[in-house]
């Protein structure tokens, strides 16, 4: 059996979204992934936003802070030695795959190979349209982001590369140096078809959110299937869900605690777009609320459905304060029982 990772969601592009307004600056960001890694956890996993949601200015009236991701995992790479440096999700669109590539390598470089990336196309139209313009409607999201994902990997494994496609030309390129880790760790989001397709055509891992654990026990089932027909080991594939926590001494302290924290308010806020047709106010099934042997027990319900790495835990805590100490209690009352 694998061993169990956990990992924690850093607020690089969480204010105004999952927690409240401000909630975290770009130094704390670094010193709650140190803490991380002194509590045990495995990995730390960065969002990525550059462009403030209406939405969010309306409910708030201020803006939120959004940091780029790959920069504060470089510095929280020069603070830690053995912490896993995770994105969840990079979005693909916004970045040129050239310039991608070389960030990545370096950070890679840097870190002594603990990058994981998950990647994604983003979760708001507007936040593409601000970038893209009128070019916006002449691009498509999930074409970019795999053409984009195909020759970042050909950089990364070949001397020179030339490539002619639908959105980016490259001619006689050569890029050194090269990550540390081949193949390197490409993590795909989503639950569809076509993102299952993504993970064993071109990915380490499946990196979705929100999910029950039958949603969970179902994408693993197809993507087992898909790694048949590519002649893929499944086993070389990392089951890493994001999944929103929190646990008190009990059970109703922590319903009580959930229904009023940002986390709670934001899930609800996606049910007519990320989140439509899932039945979001039975927040139960699709996050970790309850006492410590309640949460050990849903920890163990998505083990028997396939996951290996509980990636990005969203300490769902109006506060920092607050969240570094339920990340203290997570620490003690959960990770023990897989070390």
């Amino acid at each position: 059996m694998k061993k169990i990772k956990f990992g924690v969601g850093i607020a690089t592009g969480t204010e105004g979204l999952m927690y409240p307004i401000p909630y975290s600056s770009a130094q704390e960001v670094v010193e709650t992934s140190v803490f991380a890694e002194k509590l045990g956890f495995d990995s730390v996993w960065g969002n990525d936003h550059v462009q403030t949601q209406q939405y969010v200015v309306d409910e708030f009236g201020k803006y939120p802070r959004y940091y780029a991701p790959l920069l504060e995992l470089s510095a929280i790479a020069q603070r830690t030695t053995t912490l896993e440096l995770c994105t969840a999700l990079l979005v693909i669109p916004f970045r040129h795959p050239v310039v991608m590539a070389k960030e990545l390598a370096t950070l890679d470089q840097l870190s002594g190979g603990r990058v994981k990336l998950g990647v994604g196309i983003g979760a708001y139209r507007e936040e593409f349209e601000s970038q893209y313009g009128r070019e916006a409607s002449k691009v498509n999201r999930g074409e970019l982001l795999e053409e984009s994902i195909q020759l970042m990997h050909r950089i990364f494994t070949e001397d020179c590369v030339t490539h002619e496609g639908k959105y980016f030309s490259v001619r006689n390129l050569i890029s050194f140096p090269k990550p540390v880790q081949n193949p390197f760790p490409f993590y795909f989001g989503g639950n569809s078809e076509k993102s299952f397709e993504r993970v064993v055509k071109f990915g380490r891992g499946w990196l979705p959110a929100g999910l029950t654990t039958d949603e969970i026990r179902y994408g693993v089932s197809k993507i087992k299937e898909l790694c048949d027909v590519h002649g893929r080991d499944f086993d070389t594939i990392d089951i890493a869900p994001q999944i929103g926590i929190m646990m008190r001494n009990s059970s109703e302290e922590a319903h009580r605690t959930y229904r009023n924290s940002q986390h709670y308010k934001h899930g609800i806020s996606l049910s007519k777009s990320t989140y439509k047709g899932r039945d979001i106010e039975n927040y139960a099934a699709r996050r970790m609320v309850g006492s410590p042997d309640e949460v050990l027990q849903r920890i163990n319900d998505y083990i028997e459905a396939g996951v290996t790495h509980f990636a990005a835990l969203l300490f769902a805590d109006n506060t920092l304060e607050e969240s570094k100490d339920h990340m203290q209690h997570f620490a003690e009352e959960i990770l023990p029982h897989f070390r």
